[in-house]
């Protein structure tokens, strides 16, 4: 297959000439289907598009009003897979310039080839690129190989490819604005769909000035998943903690054969962890709150408290600790670092109740 099988989607909200340029350059490079979704850039960008729709390579796509590069994207997808049977997939690119017409072939051909999304990668080592783009980079790379385990080189790339037999579950992904690319990416950790890189030029015009990114609102967007979930752990944990020193700290179950620090222990994680499963199946994973899930959820619980109150109990031993206080420091140290392990599981397990099946 050629590229001519790959329909281009570049989303455009108030472009300018850029757009048009990159248009000129696709075509020459061989591409003959190209969707242009304007996302409500309004009356005064009218003669771009016209121009945009004399050329006989593109088909413009309209939303009336802004509703955000996600929404384009999806609308986009809906439209290739109901009017472009024979098409073998997309790429995605930016309206502004960014995305070279050689790069956005190259990581077509690489689709092609192997089957796989495909992200087209920049290097973020030079000189020109933006400080804040370079920053945000690293800590979004960070964060993904933290959280989900996923090593990507870009994680903020707008050119993309993507196999027609995916698009449909992409398209699942959440969000309507910047969000939806990274939580396309959330979703290919969770489902497991692998991906390819390919190394693209990294074009920065006027420091990016052109860009719609609204840096606190859309940065909030796009980790809302992490925030959820951070908060969710936060009030969970001092919920935990609080009942774990109260139980330690009274004594009164001391009467029991077992020994107190195992006891305040799973009464703590029973007073929490009711609270936290509600929250991250409802406002975090967006998951179901059936008896399987709970079942997950539950199996996930006994083994995190196991290992959680044994490895307190042998450090207590260890360094003869009798203080509550530093019995629960040690206890919210243990607690943390298993806190990322429990994001990776209950993301591609416990609240995925596909992969659960399967398994």
């Amino acid at each position: 297959m050629s590229i001519e099988t790959v329909s281009v989607i570049i989303p455009a909200y108030k472009p300018d000439e850029k757009l048009l340029h990159t248009l000129e350059e696709l075509v020459s490079a061989g591409f003959a289907d190209i969707l242009v979704v304007d996302d409500g850039s309004g009356a005064a960008y009218e003669p771009v598009f016209e121009k945009v729709k004399a050329i006989p390579q593109c088909t413009l796509l309209r939303h009336p009003a802004n509703r955000g590069k996600g929404a384009a994207l999806k609308t986009a997808f809906a439209y290739f897979l109901d009017n472009r049977p024979g098409g073998a997939g997309v790429v995605t690119a930016d309206a502004d310039g960014q995305h070279l017409a050689k790069d956005i072939a190259a990581v077509s051909e690489q689709m092609l080839r192997g089957g796989h999304i495909v992200l087209g990668v920049r290097d973020f080592s030079g000189d020109h690129v933006p400080p804040r783009s370079r920053k945000g980079n690293r800590i979004t790379i960070a964060v993904f190989r933290l959280f989900f385990g996923m090593r990507i080189s870009d994680t903020q790339t707008g050119l993309r490819a993507f196999p027609r037999d995916l698009m449909a579950e992409i398209a699942q992904a959440k969000g309507e604005r910047y969000e939806f690319e990274t939580q396309m990416l959330f979703l290919m950790s969770q489902k497991k769909i692998p991906f390819d890189e390919v190394p693209i030029e990294t074009v920065y015009l006027e420091e990016n000035r052109s860009s719609h990114f609204r840096v606190v609102r859309d940065s909030v967007r796009i980790y809302s998943l992490i925030l959820g979930y951070l908060l969710s752990s936060v009030a969970a944990a001092v919920i935990d903690e609080l009942a774990f020193f109260f139980f330690k700290s009274v004594g009164f179950l001391s009467f029991l054969p077992i020994p107190l620090t195992w006891t305040a222990a799973v009464l703590a994680r029973i007073i929490s962890s009711l609270t936290n499963f509600f929250i991250n199946a409802k406002l975090v994973f967006n998951g179901k709150t059936d008896k399987k899930t709970l079942g997950r959820y539950y199996a996930l619980a006994v083994v995190q408290i196991t290992v959680s109150t044994a490895l307190v109990y042998f450090a207590e031993h260890l360094f003869a600790v009798t203080a509550p206080w530093l019995s629960t420091l040690i206890k919210t140290v243990v607690d943390t670092v298993l806190f990322f392990i429990s994001f990776r599981i209950q993301h591609k397990w416990v609240f995925n109740a596909g992969a659960a099946e399967q398994k």
